[in-house]
């Protein structure tokens, strides 16, 4: 495995409430994520596209870094994680520019 060279923030939305009072979602995020970037896959690109995403770019991070996240943001961009996969101590985010649907 190759040098983490990127740096990701993985961000999570939790349930909470507003200055309020009132239920919301509260997001939360982790700075210093250290990751690999990489070129999504060409068929795991056209399954997707099939089912209306654009995947984007993949990051390959420490598994012990993630904990369920739904979305990044990478150099002031928020991506959505499509998809996840566990390679053991590794584990791979796709993911996308755009919001799920």
């Amino acid at each position: 495995m190759s040098r983490f060279n990127d740096v990701i923030d993985l961000i999570k939305e939790i349930e909470g409430t507003d200055a309020d009072g009132f239920p919301a979602v509260v997001t939360t995020e982790r700075f210093n994520i250290f990751a690999n970037r990489k070129g999504v896959r060409s068929s795991e690109f056209y399954q997707a596209s099939q089912e209306g995403y654009a995947l984007e770019v993949m990051f390959i991070i420490r598994s012990v870094d993630y904990e369920s996240e739904e979305s990044l943001r990478y150099k002031a961009k928020e991506y959505t994680i499509i998809r996840t996969y566990d390679k053991g101590e590794f584990i791979e985010l796709v993911c996308t520019s755009q919001k799920r649907r």
